[in-house]
Order: structure tokens, then C-alpha cells, then sequence
């Protein structure tokens, strides 16, 4: 176990600081992939460099109360849960940042390795494969990914170093620099913060509330609600804590999700599927699960879901009438009313039963 990483431990990395960051890691991939794909590369490194470095912040407090460093390594090899997760040596950034041959081999091996040894991070650090290929090529090559990580080196990302949510920060700026360069809008993949935040005050949680989101994202919704009933009881562990739950559709905008959950340290029970054809949210006897909250951001006018999936329907969510293929509005609206109790409230559509 070497020492800490020599950048700077005490700087706060603020949000211009981070988005100047982003757009330079950003710049060093530039060419060989397009721009929308920056984030499937970028935000999995800086998970990995959070993970380290919160181990090495975490690894340095128990070095701090038992006064040996060869005593905590042994120590932590009976009782890994001393530490919220445990990094293999060769994945911690002060290896990683090493590399200078196989980087793209180095590197998926070593997501691999930390979703082997903390398995509920198997499907979400591990999605992508830094050595893969298109048309016989490297999408990055090791050069690429080498400069990536020195400006990934530049700012630490430890517990007093970055908020929980830099990985929905980093998510948002990616999409919305990228997404809307390339003629998409970056709005139809993520919640503007403002707009989150104006949801989550308007849903206002209660103690021990059950909170659904059907077209999750990043997950920023949920965080909202979470951050906003922690201040709003001072974390009182006598208070019952929120239950969360969602479903995304693209496999990385869900391993953003659970990484965005893992890092807030929210215990969430998140699915991968297809909301309209197949909901994940079910009671053991395969009805329609009910939410004191249900709040979402699908992506308005979507006209690709077959309105047979409606008229097919065996879960008695479209009973106020199948929505017209052109846009599926009027069946997202259907399916969060019908996943609300009775006395249940949903937005982005202010919903109430009455």
C-alpha cells in the first residue's frame, strides 16, 4: 500500500472547476469516437478515481487510529468491511496512473477486478471494455487513454475533496456540451438540476416514503428527494428513512444510475428494462406496485412504443384511453397514476388521486 496521491487533499472542486475539467478530459479523447460516447469512458474513470480515493482517505483514518500501515493492510484483509468498499492494489489510481503499456487491458481488468471483490458494483463500474474495437480498430487507443488519465490526475476526488454527486454533475455537463452538439437535445436524457430540485420541493417526501421514478436516468430525481429530506430532518436516525425505487431503459444511463446511488450511499432498488412493455416494479402477486411518490422526466412526444403494448396491457394501467402512436405522453401519465397509492403524489404531471 503506497502513500496518498500528492495532489492537492484539501481542494474543494467546485462546479466550473469541474465542467473546465470535464471539457479538457473531453479534448483528449477528441477524434476518435463521437462525442455523445465521451461520457461511456469518461464517467467510469472518474467512479474508479472516486473509489480510490475515498479508499485512500478511509485506509489513512484507520492508519491514523492504529498507527501502522502494514497492521491496517493485514487488518483489512480479515474485516474488508472496515471500509465502505475494497480496491485491489493494482486498481487504485496510484496504480492506474502509472500505466504507460496495455492501458486499455490494464484498465478493464482493473474494473473488473474491484466489481469482483465489491459485487454489488458488478454491471455498473465494469460496463465498459477500454480495450474494445470498431471496424478492426481501437476506439481509444492506449496514447488516448493515457492522456486521459493525467488530466483525470489533476483534482483528487476524496470525501472532502467533491460532493456525492460529482458522477451526476459530470453526467449532466457531458450530455448537455455533447449531446446537444451532435443535433440531439440533451434535455430528453437528463433533468436540468433547477427543474429536479423545483420536483422534489413540490413532492416535499415524509418519513419512511416510498419514491418511484419509471424512466430513472441518472437518477438525479431520487437524489434530489433524498438530499432535500435529509436536510429537511438533520438526518434524525429516529426518523424512518425513504425507500427508492426505478427502472431505466439504456444500460449505461443505468449503471449511471446505480453509480449515482452507490456514491450518495442510497440503498435503492433499481431495474434494467423497458418501463411500457415489461414495469420491474411488481407485489409477489404480479400486480402493479403503488409509490407515496412517483416523479419522472420521460421523453416527451416519444413515438417508437407500439400502442398494442396499451391495448395489451394486463395491468390495468390504460384505462383513461391508449395514447396515439405519435407520442406517448398520455400513456407515461397513465402508468404513474396507476403506480400511485391513493393517497400518492406524482409529478412532472402534478398527480393526486382523489
Amino acid at each position: 500500500m503506497g502513500k496518498e496521491d500528492s495532489n492537492n487533499n484539501t481542494e474543494k472542486l467546485d462546479i466550473k472547476t469541474l465542467e473546465n475539467w470535464l471539457w479538457e478530459a473531453a479534448c483528449a479523447i477528441r477524434g476518435p469516437i463521437d462525442a455523445p460516447k465521451y461520457k461511456d469512458f469518461i464517467l467510469p474513470l472518474i467512479f474508479l478515481k472516486r473509489l480510490s480515493d475515498v479508499y485512500d482517505d478511509e485506509f489513512e483514518e484507520l492508519v491514523k487510529y492504529y498507527g501502522d500501515r502494514s497492521k491496517v493492510e493485514k487488518i483489512l484483509d480479515k474485516n474488508p468491511s472496515l471500509v465502505r468498499i475494497k480496491i485491489p492494489d493494482k486498481a487504485r489510481w496510484s496504480e492506474i496512473k502509472k500505466l504507460t503499456i496495455n492501458v486499455g487491458d490494464s484498465l478493464t481488468k482493473a474494473v473488473k477486478a474491484i466489481a469482483k471483490e465489491n459485487p454489488e458494483l458488478e454491471g455498473v463500474i465494469d460496463i465498459t471494455d477500454f480495450n474494445q474495437t470498431a471496424g478492426g480498430q481501437r476506439v481509444l487507443d492506449d496514447d488516448n487513454l493515457k492522456s486521459l488519465i493525467q488530466i483525470l490526475d489533476k483534482h483528487r476526488l476524496g470525501k472532502q475533496n467533491a460532493d456525492p454527486d460529482i458522477i451526476g454533475q459530470a453526467y449532466e455537463y457531458l450530455l448537455r456540451k455533447f449531446a446537444e452538439g451532435s443535433g440531439q437535445s440533451a434535455g430528453e436524457f437528463y433533468t436540468p438540476r433547477e427543474v429536479a430540485q423545483l420536483m422534489a420541493n413540490l413532492m416535499n417526501p415524509s418519513e419512511g416514503n416510498e419514491i418511484y421514478d419509471p424512466c430513472l436516468g441518472s437518477g438525479g430525481l431520487l437524489i434530489k428527494c433524498f438530499l432535500l429530506f435529509h436536510k429537511k430532518y438533520d438526518d434524525d436516525p429516529n426518523i424512518k428513512p425513504l425507500k427508492f425505487f426505478g427502472q431505466e431503459i439504456l444500460h449505461n444511463t443505468y449503471a449511471m444510475a446505480r453509480m449515482n446511488m452507490f456514491i450518495h450511499n442510497i440503498n435503492a432498488e433499481i431495474h434494467l428494462g423497458n418501463t411500457m412493455t415489461n414495469p420491474a416494479t411488481k407485489n409477489p402477486d404480479g400486480t402493479l406496485r403503488q409509490f407515496d411518490i412517483v416523479l419522472a422526466n420521460p421523453m416527451w412526444n416519444q413515438n417508437n412504443i407500439d400502442t398494442s403494448i396499451y391495448e395489451k396491457d394486463g395491468l390495468g394501467r390504460f384505462g383513461f384511453g391508449t395514447p396515439p402512436k405519435s407520442s406517448a405522453d398520455w400513456g407515461w401519465v397513465q402508468h404513474m397514476y396507476a403506480s400511485l397509492k391513493d393517497t400518492g403524489k406524482g409529478t412532472n404531471y402534478i398527480l393526486k388521486k382523489p
